[in-house]
């Protein structure tokens, strides 16, 4: 048995959620910008009392490390690593792209030949993204790229890809008019997404160290100036 608290604050959605063997039992979630260092504790408290646990029931806390906002990564995993030694419990990390694709796959019926491309806005016309097939296994690999109308091409020719996440919006004008593209309006992040893969890192006991971990900013923090 196991009893997890998820944690996912990588995107504009700030979600909570607890589950037992993977199964959620509650969550509470926002899709706000610039709200998750406001509310998450409160999240946090939500879903133990709808739950009806204790904090030291609690086996576990996963967090979405990324790639994500700089901010948000930073707010989701500093309050997961401060419950985790509060309550000595370890620590699961779970990519942020990897489990949107999960959610997406759990959740909606889609064709055989469907590869999922989650995206993250990265300003501009830039995404993290990765692309992923039904069975969970990576086809292309974590990335920040910058999307133009040749980005994915060979494999559009043979698949269709299903582009989701608040980067995707912004990419629909330039790849829209392939037939093998779709995209899934209104996606927005769950910390439900996190369920399985945490329960598959829990029972192998892959856990990361807490005094060290850090989020998985994919690129490095450039801070925009102050307007006069």
């Amino acid at each position: 048995m196991s009893l997890i608290l998820q944690i996912e604050t990588a995107t504009t959605s700030c979600s909570v959620a607890i589950a037992r063997d993977g199964v959620v039992l509650a969550y509470k979630e926002a899709n706000e910008r610039n709200i998750h260092a406001e509310v998450i504790t409160r999240f946090i408290e939500d879903v133990i009392t709808q739950a009806s646990v204790v904090y030291n029931q609690v086996d576990a806390i996963a967090v979405s490390c990324g790639p994500g906002s700089y901010t948000g990564l930073r707010i989701g995993i500093s309050t997961a690593k401060g419950l985790c030694f509060g309550l000595d419990k370890p620590l699961i990390a779970i990519e942020t792209l990897e489990a949107m694709a999960f959610g997406v796959k759990n959740t909606k019926q889609l064709n055989a030949n469907t590869l999922l491309c989650p995206m993250i806005d990265a300003r501009r016309m830039e995404v993290f993204t990765a692309i992923f097939n039904l069975q969970g296994d990576r086809v292309q690999a974590t990335s920040a790229a910058i999307i133009d109308e040749n980005s994915f091409i060979e494999l559009l020719a043979d698949n269709k890809i299903l582009f989701f996440g608040d980067g995707a919006e912004k990419c629909q004008a330039v790849l829209g008019g392939n037939p093998n593209a779709e995209f899934l309006p209104c996606f927005i992040n769950s910390a439900t997404y996190l369920s399985q893969k945490a329960l598959e890192k829990f029972k192998g006991n892959d856990f990361e160290d807490v005094a060290y971990f850090e989020p998985y900013y994919l690129k490095e923090f450039i801070a925009g100036k102050k307007a006069l």
